[in-house]
């Protein structure tokens, strides 16, 4: 995108151009605003794949955008020194674009895959393509009054209006066109490759008579050169995907989709132990998800249970626990993405790990966000499983307010209970007593406790995404709660007994959740999230 760091005068001597003045500015103008759609591109780019390599959304578009705004002057003011040959300059400029944006996403997940570092990368790609995205301005303000030697001021807005115009269509593109058609690295490359024609076309056509023959070889080959990297890269992307996610998860991958909504990778099957992983964060681990599922549902359970409400859940494996008490009459399942419905419905293990939940009668699936749907009046539920993603990740944080905790409080019938996991409360107890003060600011009596367990994510202690890595030990932090009133922590006498939950390790892991109490914390609002740590 152009910076406006500066107004550039003119320089002098028109050149000779193939065309009429007037179209020079138009193709001019053309180009301005196929760079600024481009630059956008690569800032999505860098945006979308650190938030899903890293996380936390918020903070990488803060780092991303203000270091590539910061680059921007930056470029601007380097910029100075080429305006004398602004031709050369530019060509060699947008070729370095496109070489480096396009690659960008390739090099940050090439990164995160066998370093296992992506901070220190995205970092430097967002300051080397500001730099390169800054110096577009004085160079295309020479290039421009040399066509039509037209006010500055005139010539300054029209460069703005294509520059933005051109950062409307890219930033629109991405999101609708390029991410779900061709994917965050396949989309990159392309993206350099129209940078690259673009540029080149201007300079090695427009204003070829402004260039030395020995300029223009070399251009053409460095065109060439560019061209053949991104569309080499582009053949062998699929390759580079494959041996980046064997890095990532070991190579036991045997289920790998990019979803309307998320990357699902499934390691293993029925005869070992099988791991699903969403957007590369360990979701569930065979090893030991029934420590978790189990210590989500049955707590709840005790009471009456025949309308079961779960927010989340899509792999099936909270439905499970809820459909082995013979008097619960319906499930319902609020789940974003259809494609994690879809692997627990028709993968094999997957399938077999949560009894064919989905396959029950009395299970019925509902693809919305969770928090849309609450908002409009749906029943009453006896109980209600908040299975969502925790609550230290920034795109989960209104899944934690007090306005959603509200909702479900309409959706309970009286009596009623809520089971939200909340985080561990050992590693992360401001957020885990967080979402409690949340809950209580809402209205609810809450009852804390947690168990132990290993892996990642919702199913898991820690915050290690590698399959195959060994997993430390960490906890589980649910919280029980019921309008009004504290409710008791208990299992139904009456009800199918789990495996791995006891009255006594209930009662005692009430009391573990409890020693880690901070005190004095405030509620989490859609306005003023308290989450993460």
């Amino acid at each position: 995108m152009i910076d406006r760091t500066e107004q550039l005068s003119p320089p002098p001597g028109p050149v000779r151009l193939p065309v009429r003045p007037a179209a020079g500015r138009f193709l001019v103008l053309l180009v301005v605003f196929v760079c600024a759609a481009c630059g956008l591109v690569y800032e999505l780019e860098l945006v979308a794949l650190a938030s899903y390599l890293i996380g936390d959304s918020v903070t990488q578009a803060s780092v991303v955008l203000s270091v590539m705004v910061f680059a921007m002057g930056v470029g601007s003011l380097l910029a100075k020194r080429l305006r004398c040959r602004a031709a050369v300059g530019f060509g060699l400029l947008e070729l370095s674009l496109a070489l480096i944006g396009g690659c960008s996403a390739m090099a940050l997940y090439a990164s995160f895959a066998w370093v296992g570092e992506s901070q220190t990368v995205l970092v430097a790609f967002a300051l080397i393509i500001g730099v390169l995205i800054g110096a577009e301005l004085p160079l295309l303000m020479s290039l421009i009054q040399r066509v039509s030697r037209q006010d500055v001021e005139g010539t300054v807005a029209d460069l703005f209006a294509a520059d933005y115009v051109g950062a409307l269509v890219g930033g629109l593109a991405f999101p609708f066109l390029l991410l779900p058609w061709l994917g965050q690295l396949t989309s990159g490359l392309l993206t350099g490759a129209v940078n690259a024609v673009a540029g080149g076309l201007l300079v090695l056509w427009l204003f070829r008579r402004d260039l030395t023959r020995r300029s223009r070889a070399w251009l053409i080959v460095a065109n060439a050169a560019v061209l053949a990297v991104l569309g080499t890269a582009t053949v062998l992307v699929d390759d580079f995907e494959r041996a980046a996610r064997a890095a990532v998860y070991g190579d036991r991958v045997r289920v790998a989709v990019q979803t309307e909504v998320q990357e699902v990778v499934i390691t293993g099957d029925r005869e070992g132990p099988l791991d699903l992983f969403l957007d590369g964060r360990l979701w569930v681990s065979s090893r030991d998800e029934r420590r978790y599922h189990e210590a989500l549902v049955h707590p709840a359970m005790l009471g009456r249970h025949e309308r079961v409400l779960i927010l989340g859940g899509g792999d099936g494996l909270a439905a499970r626990e809820a459909l082995r008490y013979p008097d619960t009459a319906s499930v319902t399942v609020v789940e974003l993405d259809p494609g994690v419905v879809r692997l627990a419905r028709s993968d094999p293990a997957l399938a077999a790990l949560n009894r064919r939940a989905h396959h029950d009668h009395r299970t019925r699936v509902v693809t919305a966000d969770a928090f849309s749907w609450l908002r409009a009046p749906r029943g009453l539920w006896d109980v209600v499983i908040v299975d969502l993603p925790d609550p230290g990740i920034t795109q989960s944080a209104k899944f934690y307010s007090q306005e959603f905790y509200g909702l479900i409080t309409a959706a309970l019938a009286d009596g009623g209970r809520l089971a939200v996991h909340a985080g561990p409360s050992g590693s992360r107890p401001r957020t885990y007593w967080t979402v409690d003060a949340t809950l209580r600011a809402a209205g609810f009596g809450t009852s804390p406790y947690r168990v132990t367990g290993r892996g990642s994510g919702p199913a898991g202690g820690t915050d290690s995404r590698a399959a195959g890595e060994p997993a430390t030990p960490g906890d589980w932090g649910f919280l029980l709660a019921a309008r009004g009133s504290r409710p008791p922590l208990g299992l139904d006498p009456d009800g199918p007994p789990p495996r791995t939950l006891t009255r006594a390790s209930l009662a005692a892991n009430g009391w573990g959740a409890e020693r880690t109490r901070v005190r004095g914390l405030r509620p989490s609002t859609l306005v003023q999230p308290r989450y993460p740590d």
